[in-house]
């Protein structure tokens, strides 16, 4: 099994930071891209940044130069780190990564249960 654990979310007002965690375990062989959505109520899941194994990073428009992804690979582990923030970034985000585990071929995509992140005007 594998599991992605989220954690960083909250409330914050609006022009401040929050830092998203999403640690994997479980029978891991390798993780290629892992990477962060969001969905806002009424809303349909959106991509806001990924990260491929080897460092390389995409953006959402509206997040560029506000939010940085990074990755500790010895960890298993991606962070969203999210400035200037603002009411439009409220939404539940979610973790996303493509696993390979022990004796299965192929990468998967797995999603962590979500954190909720609200932003105050």
């Amino acid at each position: 099994q594998v599991q992605l654990v989220e954690s960083g979310g909250g409330l914050v007002q609006a022009g401040g930071s929050l830092r998203l965690s999403c640690a994997a375990s479980g029978t891991i062989f390798s993780i290629n891209a892992m990477g962060w959505y969001r969905q806002a109520p009424g809303k349909q899941r959106e991509l806001v940044a990924a990260i491929t194994s080897g460092g390389s990073t995409n953006y959402a428009d509206s997040v560029k130069g506000r939010f940085t992804i990074s990755r500790d690979n010895a960890k298993d582990t991606v962070y969203l780190q999210m400035n200037s923030l603002k009411p439009e970034d409220t939404a539940v985000y979610y973790c996303n990564a493509a696993i390979q585990r022990y004796l299965i071929g192929g990468y998967f995509p797995h999603w962590g249960q979500g954190t909720q992140v609200t932003v105050s005007s």
